[in-house]
């Protein structure tokens, strides 16, 4: 780990210089023609430090150095202003992981409200964002633990002995895996609107005079074509193939990332993030493409495994009540679970992004959990 603090963004121009050639060496054919992609890693760092700059707590940003030299970008915050007495032990933080094509910056609404009584970290997936962009195996198993590695080898790196771990949509399901495989380290694990614990739909089966008869998912054939097609290239290629394009693709099919920090940004540094953060060189959404079935479907639903996690870990899941996740699948771990603590919330007049969409629930829901840790 990079031993040295540094002060809020902007931050570290070594780095940045080194992560990018680290990310050149494993160029793909989207950095061909790097003037036809309006993005870098520099344009994606200076972007990130408008959003960061609105934190008032303290902020340390650094890359963390894994064992195998990737690195992967980190945040920790820490609010010195609560007076602590010499007895006092610290509190067990809380570990926040993002979900597909996301990163730190989307966090901006829950960073400072979570650190205020103990220290919040917040990482970009390896992958995704500024950190490493590695190869990833075709293989659904192969790829899931290459990134749950990275999370265990992070956890090392900044020296963590436990922590309550939260984690969105692909974050919820890769926080999900770690904590099947490293129980000792979550005290309280927290999944937000996790993608990938249903199993695929299944034809519907009915009684029709005597014989079966069977009634498909009604997915239109036009979606079909669609998804057999999208499922050829990477979950993002469109983003990268449009071009000059690209950014004005995101602000009209993502005007809704505009509008949950409007109040924060009256410019598009929003939508501009999520460009940069994905418009890069691909690497975790390949890693997501091998997980994933066509429709987005995990190859290796989570629900089958849900009841590895340790009957003592605590588990609370936060679905937003107008979600297109559905959140029967918190219902159904909780059965699986059975007598374990699994809590399933509904945050209301809250989509996908939970966090982002009723920020102060959100915060609110989190902080009890976190003070029932300790």
């Amino acid at each position: 780990m990079d031993p040295a603090p540094v002060p809020a963004p902007p931050i570290q121009n070594d780095c940045e210089a080194e992560l990018e050639h680290k990310t050149s060496r494993s160029s793909s054919i989207w950095s061909w023609l790097p003037s036809w992609r309006p993005t870098s890693m520099s344009l994606l760092k200076t972007t990130e430090s408008k959003i960061l700059a609105c934190i008032k707590n303290d902020l340390w940003a650094r890359f963390v150095t894994l064992q195998n030299q990737d690195r992967i970008w980190t945040l920790s915050l820490t609010n010195k202003g609560t007076p602590k007495s010499a007895e006092q032990a610290p509190k067990t933080p809380l570990v926040m992981v993002h979900g597909f094509g996301g990163g730190v910056g989307l966090w901006i609404r829950n960073l400072d409200a979570l650190s205020r009584s103990r220290t919040v970290y917040a990482f970009d997936l390896l992958g995704f964002g500024r950190s490493s962009r590695p190869h990833f195996p075709s293989d659904a198993a192969k790829a899931e633990e290459q990134f749950v590695n990275s999370i265990e080898q992070w956890r090392q790196a900044v020296g963590l002995e436990t922590m309550i771990l939260l984690g969105h949509s692909l974050g919820g399901y890769l926080a999900t895996s770690y904590a099947i495989q490293h129980p000792s380290r979550v005290s309280h694990l927290i999944l937000v609107d996790p993608w990938g614990f249903p199993e695929r739909s299944k034809p519907e089966v009915e009684q029709s005079q005597g014989a079966e008869v069977v009634k498909r998912p009604s997915i239109p054939r036009w979606v079909k074509a669609i998804a057999s097609v999208v499922s050829l290239f990477n979950p993002l290629a469109v983003i990268r193939a449009a071009g000059p394009w690209g950014p004005g693709l995101v602000n009209r099919f993502r005007p809704d990332f505009k509008r949950k920090f409007e109040d924060l940004f009256d410019d598009d540094t929003m939508t501009q993030y999520i460009y940069h953060c994905n418009a890069q060189t691909p690497s975790g959404e390949v890693g997501f493409r091998a997980m994933s079935e066509t429709l987005g479907w995990a190859k290796r639903p989570m629900l089958q495994r849900v009841h590895l996690l340790p009957p003592s870990m605590p588990v609370t899941m936060l679905f937003g009540a107008r979600s297109w996740v559905d959140s029967s699948s918190g219902n159904r771990a909780a059965e699986i679970r059975g007598k374990a603590h699994t809590k399933v919330l509904l945050i209301n007049e809250a989509s996908h992004h939970v966090y982002a969409d009723q920020p102060d629930d959100f915060n609110r829901e989190v902080e009890n959990i976190c003070k029932s840790v300790d």
